[in-house]
């Protein structure tokens, strides 16, 4: 009797799981207040690398691992934030406007970027429209850049902290529940 009860809360625990990823219109938070516009506005008296982050606001970019190790390379000595994530989760629908209002803040200072994993591009672009962020993301379909460089498995959404030295400090599996959140972890983590 035992067993069978450990075995069915198992499966009802998993099941919760898989559950709070799920897509929809009505999972997670709602359309944002932050405008492509805003996600696009130049960033002042910020270094080159991270306005040309800015530049790209809110657009997806292809290139898989070698493009993403790139970035990474032309960003050493600025610390950098990655944020995997993907259209039909919900956690990373609700943890979006934490990412957009702290990058906006501190983007002058520290690099953001997203990846966007077992997803369509079609479905990321439809998702951005309604959640724009002010860093671009890398299209990562079959999860290579999300293996080779955050090493974080299969959850979503993950967040990666890389020191300014390039080195990857610390990855956080699952949602932000807030701005604060966030800001303590790249104090914490990246800075």
């Amino acid at each position: 009797m035992t067993l069978k009860l450990a075995i069915s809360a198992t499966v009802a625990a998993l099941a919760l799981a898989v559950s709070s990823c799920g897509g929809g219109d009505d999972v997670g938070n709602p359309d944002s207040e932050f405008s492509v516009s805003d996600a696009t506005a130049p960033l002042d008296a910020a270094p080159p690398q991270l306005q040309a982050i800015r530049e790209q606001g809110n657009q997806l970019l292809d290139g898989g691992t070698r493009a993403f190790g790139a970035r990474l390379d032309d960003l050493r000595g600025t610390p950098v934030v990655v944020n995997k994530w993907a259209s039909w989760c919900g956690p990373c629908r609700a943890e979006f406007p934490h990412f957009q209002s702290v990058a906006d803040e501190i983007g002058g200072e520290v690099a953001f970027l997203g990846v966007d994993s077992n997803d369509s591009a079609d479905a990321a672009e439809t998702f951005l429209s309604r959640l724009p962020l002010p860093y671009p993301s890398y299209l990562d379909p079959d999860q290579e850049i999300n293996k080779q460089f955050l090493d974080s498995a299969v959850a979503f959404p993950a967040t990666g902290f890389f020191r300014a030295s390039g080195e990857l400090a610390y990855v956080k599996l699952g949602q932000y529940e807030s701005a604060e959140a966030l800001a303590a972890d790249i104090e914490r983590y990246a800075r």
